[in-house]
């Protein structure tokens, strides 16, 4: 299993610490609050984010997820438990799932003459089954306004001119997209990103005050805007997609989140006190990858400027080490 991001987050700061942010955080309604977060044991549902037309006139239905677990990584091989209908049913799913909510993960190509046929995804976590199902209608319709607006770029109805010109980043993979590794021996990610400069990064800070003590009142601020908010800054966060039953993957450094991990003092992009990193000169972020299990792997970056993102996929095939 993945190690948990905010669990290494409670060994940086102290276990009293933590409790502590969350005893003032739940309030009078700590009951209320425990009844509805989980860190496992939940279910998880697929989501159909909507479509897009392609240069050739066929279209590409856009899935998501919402897996109701804080902690839980689930991982469900292709098969029963994970599948396309009708047809295939591998069209290049995940198998290993972050927490909460992760919006546009992959894209299914369907031809020009789909027209009103649906796909389904279905999915089973902790014995409860759920499918989302892909179509045309056009309401799902999706571009890049509709991609920012979902993902917490904007504020409801938001737009601009200089948005609307915006491009996601340039991803160059420095290394090949299949891979051969051993058990225990770090492998090397790098991979060259560079963007128009848009959204404008932004001007995030860390909660403290002027002494550098940590400033409650802003930590635990109730958010700027009722809907999904994301702080700007490029970054490109490595993350595993698929992995063989429970196969224990390490990054260094420890990867951005790319789900919408809203907890304050989160190391993601939807936390309210998070600050982008700083940008490496020559564009090439350099990312080490550690398996401690054998089998096949895929891994997704996904290169985000705060406002669009391009993914790539690595396949790492891990073998034994050699005694």
């Amino acid at each position: 299993m993945v190690t948990s991001r905010f669990s290494q987050l409670r060994r940086a700061v102290g276990v009293g610490f933590v409790f502590g942010v969350l005893a003032l955080a739940a309030g009078p309604h700590e009951a209320a609050a425990q009844g509805l977060t989980y860190t496992s044991g939940q279910s998880l549902s697929p989501a159909f984010e909507g479509w897009e037309v392609n240069p050739d006139g066929s279209f590409n239905l856009l899935f998501g997820y919402m897996n109701r677990n804080w902690e839980e990584e689930p991982n469900v091989q292709i098969g029963d438990d994970n599948h396309f209908s009708p047809g295939p049913a591998d069209r290049g799913q995940p198998t290993h799932f972050l927490p909460r909510r992760n919006r546009f993960v992959f894209k299914v190509q369907v031809p020009a003459d789909f027209g009103e046929q649906e796909l389904a995804w279905t999915v089973r976590v902790n014995g409860v089954e759920k499918a989302a199902y892909g179509s045309l209608k056009p309401d799902y319709f999706v571009d890049n306004m509709v991609i920012m607006s979902e993902t917490g770029t904007l504020g409801p109805g938001s737009s601009n001119p200089e948005l609307r010109a915006h491009t996601p980043p340039v991803v160059e993979l420095e290394m090949e997209s299949v891979i051969d590794a051993r058990v225990g021996q770090p492998v090397t990610l790098t991979a060259h990103v560079t963007d128009d400069g848009l959204p404008r990064r932004s001007r995030s800070r860390l909660p403290v005050t002027d002494e550098g003590t940590l400033n409650l009142g802003r930590a635990l601020g109730a958010p700027m805007r009722i809907t999904v908010q994301k702080v700007m800054g490029l970054h490109l966060t490595w993350y595993v997609y698929r992995a063989p039953g429970d196969g224990e993957v390490n990054f260094n450094p420890v990867q951005i989140a790319p789900w919408e991990d809203t907890r304050p003092f989160s190391n993601s992009p939807w936390a309210p006190s998070w600050v982008p990193p700083e940008l490496p000169e020559d564009g090439r972020w350099i990312t080490q990858v550690t398996f401690h299990e054998p089998g096949t792997y895929i891994l997704q970056g996904r290169a985000d400027d705060g406002g669009l993102f391009t993914d790539s996929r690595v396949t790492v095939r891990v073998s034994r080490p050699v005694l």
